[in-house]
């Protein structure tokens, strides 16, 4: 009978619950190398974790383990079975913290954060939706550079940040594409003249302007000697505003992207393609979130803010 849950299928539940316990004590046994000290951290004793892999080998039908006296080394299976099964015990794990939350949803607070040289349209649509979609769950939003949100959600005080890509993408974390846009040289219109892109190389004598409140934080500047070969003079500047009137005067220009070029205003400040050799900078735009500090409503921000790019 259809969806009828029969004695065989309670089983093969219990089967497999077991399995998974002794996944973990696979792992335990190969990650210490030693069946007594990962029956101490299993808090089990030796010869029931001996057991337990004799079972699960049997189970399979495979040799984990070759084991010689009171040696052992991994076999091609084992080594096979311990990469995956760690991987498999990281996604329960997910899996279970993902259904907590539900449970006790008024005490749970989504901490997002945005960078804020990219603008806030996307990203509070996407905030929008979220509350509308889960109005019993309170979200904190916090703006900042790259090198602040970074900090942050590595710090597990945000649980999702919205920023550029700078430096390669961690193992550790969850890295959700969700757009890529042109870098361009604001500036005033009487610099930018006659010009198609403006290459790095031109830069050189002018003076680049970084808009943030921080002075002692280098990390932008860092970033624009290393990755895009800016070798003008830096001034940081407090506020767009500040940065604008600098621009007015031709005392310099501000790196921004395709997408928040209009952010100034356009009768006096305009943006060209920023190159080298006639080839464009493309700056890649991700969602990253910690794999240790996720869960489903972490998820579920993830997607409606990949909606917005679509």
């Amino acid at each position: 009978m259809a969806g009828h849950f029969c004695c065989h299928d309670k089983i093969e539940v219990f089967r497999r619950c077991d399995m998974f316990s002794q996944i973990k004590y696979f792992i335990a046994v190969v990650e210490q190398h030693s069946f007594t000290l990962a029956a101490e951290e299993c808090h089990i004793s030796q010869s029931a974790i001996s057991q337990q892999i004799k079972e699960l080998e049997a189970t399979l039908g495979v040799a984990l383990l070759d084991r010689h006296g009171r040696t052992f080394t991994v076999t091609a299976a084992g080594q096979y079975f311990y990469r995956h099964g760690k991987d498999l015990l990281v996604s329960v794990d997910f899996l279970i913290k993902g259904t907590q939350q539900f449970n006790e949803p008024d005490q749970y607070q989504l901490n997002v954060g945005y960078l804020r040289d990219f603008g806030t349209g996307e990203f509070l649509q996407a905030v929008a939706d979220f509350s509308s979609q889960y109005p019993q769950i309170k979200i904190n939003i916090t703006s900042g550079n790259h090198e602040s949100l970074y900090r942050l959600m590595q710090s597990q005080k945000l649980d999702l940040i919205f920023s550029d890509q700078r430096r390669a993408l961690s193992d550790r974390a969850i890295n959700h594409f969700l757009t890529a846009s042109p870098l361009m040289v604001a500036a005033s219109v009487n610099q930018l003249k006659d010009r198609q892109n403006v290459d790095v190389d031109d830069l050189k004598d002018l003076t680049c302007l970084i808009i943030q409140s921080d002075p002692e934080d280098t990390s932008t500047i860092e970033y624009y000697q290393g990755a895009l070969g800016i070798s003008s003079d830096f001034q940081i500047v407090g506020t767009k505003e500040a940065a604008e009137m600098l621009m007015a005067t031709n005392q310099g220009y501000v790196i921004v992207n395709e997408r928040t070029q209009d952010q100034f205003n356009s009768a006096v400040i305009q943006a060209r393609p920023l190159v080298h050799h006639q080839e464009k900078f493309l700056q890649k735009y991700f969602a990253y979130w910690d794999k240790d500090n996720g869960g489903y409503f972490v998820e579920a921000f993830a997607k409606l803010l990949a909606n917005q790019f679509k």
